[in-house]
């Protein structure tokens, strides 16, 4: 794994991160599993489809899958999100997606990287800027406001998302590892929550925001968010919570870090010493109003 062999990282993330369900499960929020899927329903705005592999399904046995999950959620009048991979089996889900009426979105690039070397180095965001980590409906409100002034759009739905995360993650028992080979050292590992949320500040302005999810029973620590603002953006401040976050993963006794990197952040992971092994393309399901 220290020479970061693409086929192996591809596998670990299949097997840790693949098929999973949020953990542990907000209030509200329920999995069922429907053949090799897990659907999960009422954790945001939508619903999500996520799966380790389709188990060989072909044809109509598979058109029929995709149609159940289209009308489960369009009888919710729901959207829902089939994350597609590029290295994902048949080769014509793609095609079988669009023609039940998914609709791709923006592909990004799955990247893993070694959390040791990044955990190295010292977080330092510009002059001016401090990193701090929250917890407060206040907080969470101004992250959905910056989603909302860098992409556009409502994102009231993120910082809901993200509170009951918090909560739940603050109800539960302490975090017991995994002890398979691989997976979390349990003579370095810590005790923590699984989610935590990061924030740039600037003179009390709000600038960039990013949170890291904790895995349990696997080697993984996983990175989302990332947006910054426009006028804030090339001045090392992303690199800045890409290692915070990193120290936090060393704390809590992880060795990987995964992130589903848009265009504009691959880049700077990929100098950072993270690796491409794969894509990932939400395609959507949106009922007809």
């Amino acid at each position: 794994m220290t020479d970061l062999d693409v086929d192996v990282l591809r596998t670990a993330y299949d097997r840790q991160l693949r098929a999973r369900p949020p953990e542990p499960l907000p209030p509200g929020v329920t999995v069922e599993r429907d053949g090799p899927l897990l659907r999960i329903h009422g954790l945001d705005r939508g619903g999500f489809l996520t799966y380790e592999n389709l188990g060989g399904l072909t044809g109509a046995a598979l058109d029929e899958l995709i149609a159940r999950q289209r009308d489960f959620f369009a009888g919710r009048g729901q959207e829902v999100e089939w994350k597609l991979h590029g290295h994902d089996e048949p080769a014509d889900l793609a095609d079988r997606l669009r023609a039940a009426g998914f609709v791709p979105e923006d592909r990004e690039t799955v990247v893993i990287g070694p959390v040791a070397p990044l955990a190295a180095t010292l977080p330092v965001p510009p002059e001016g800027v401090r990193l701090r980590e929250v917890t407060s409906r206040t907080d969470l409100d101004r992250i959905a406001e910056l989603k909302s002034a860098v992409y556009g759009g409502d994102w009231t739905w993120l910082a809901d998302g993200l509170a009951r995360e918090l909560a739940a993650g603050a109800a539960q028992p302490r975090e017991v590892p995994d002890s398979s080979p691989g997976v979390v050292d349990l003579d370095v590992a810590v005790s923590g929550p699984p989610l935590v949320v990061v924030v740039a500040e600037a003179d009390g302005e709000l600038v960039s925001a990013g949170w890291v999810r904790f895995v349990s029973g696997s080697g993984f620590a996983t990175l989302w968010g990332g947006a910054t603002l426009p006028q804030w953006r090339g001045r090392g401040i992303y690199r800045s919570l890409v290692t915070y976050r990193a120290r936090l993963a060393q704390e809590r006794g992880r060795t990987l870090l995964q992130v589903d990197a848009s265009d504009a952040s691959r880049p700077i992971l990929l100098r950072l010493g993270f690796v491409a092994v794969t894509t990932t393309t939400p395609y959507v399901y949106t009922p007809n109003p």
